[in-house]
């Protein structure tokens, strides 16, 4: 499994700075992950028919880890809410899986484009500062399970950590953002475990893909990035709790909006 040492290299920038954005911003950096894997993975002979899912289903994976090292850190100092996580998490696992499944049935072309979009849309979010204001509490067990199957599935087909949709709709409840932020951090665990499932079982045996994939999650990808994202994430956690994120989220927009335009090429 000899990667070229060049490409270690990118792999792990990638991961450092996908497991920063884990931790500063809940999003899993996964936003950034699954346009650049496409470029990685095109380069490893991938075919174009499966570009995007392995792409999605590698970015997933590797959230397994550095979800695990961010919300550590949050939980450290105490931000993550903890009752919020177990009443989401059941309907986040089955809308996760369900959206990977829906992902495998996309042809490359159109799951591209609706991750363009995605970007486009987190982007615009971003730029507009767009925050529902706390207008209510919690809803109920079954608002929760509802609400967690949205997100999970939204998650699992785009390949995020879920981070634009719980934060949003977690500030809405009235969660401050702090609290929001590391509670998404710690929901990015079961997005991205039910989700890697998801494209590893619906990926199983598919035909012309390079060595060492596991249905649509690249090993060698995977495991440098997961090392550099674990080192990152709590930096970028700690980082959330001083730094002014709203500067920062305006330069991130930027970036989503130049992969967007990417993932856009590539669909045609």
């Amino acid at each position: 499994m000899l990667l070229d040492p060049l490409l270690i290299v990118e792999l792990l920038l990638l991961g450092s700075f996908a497991g920063f954005l884990a931790g500063l911003l809940g999003i899993g950096g996964s936003l950034v992950m699954v346009p650049v894997m496409t470029w990685v993975l095109a380069r490893q002979g991938v075919g174009p028919e499966f570009i995007v899912h392995t792409a999605i289903g590698t970015s997933l994976a590797t959230i397994c880890f550095s979800s695990l090292s961010s919300v550590r850190a949050h939980h450290r100092i105490g931000a993550v809410r903890w009752p919020i996580v177990w009443a989401l998490a059941p309907g986040i696992l089955l809308g996760a899986y369900l959206g990977a499944w829906l992902s495998a049935h996309l042809n490359s072309r159109l799951l591209g484009l609706v991750i363009a979009g995605f970007l486009y849309f987190s982007s615009f979010q971003m730029l507009a500062n767009l925050k529902p204001k706390a207008a209510r509490s919690l809803p109920a067990t079954p608002g929760m399970l509802t609400a967690g199957g949205v997100i999970g599935a939204v998650s699992g087909l785009m390949g995020a950590g879920g981070g634009f949709i719980s934060v949003p709709f977690m500030t809405w409840c009235s969660v401050p953002i702090h609290n929001a932020v590391a509670t998404s951090a710690a929901l990015g665990f079961p997005i991205a475990l039910a989700g890697t499932l998801g494209y590893i079982i619906n990926g199983w045996n598919t035909p012309n893909m390079p060595p060492f994939t596991l249905g649509f999650v690249y090993l060698p990808a995977l495991l440098v990035i997961a090392v550099a994202s674990v080192s990152t994430a709590p930096l970028g956690a700690r980082a959330a709790h001083r730094l002014d994120i709203q500067s920062l989220k305006r330069g991130f927009a930027g970036m989503l909006m130049l992969l967007g335009t990417y993932m856009l090429y590539r669909s045609f």
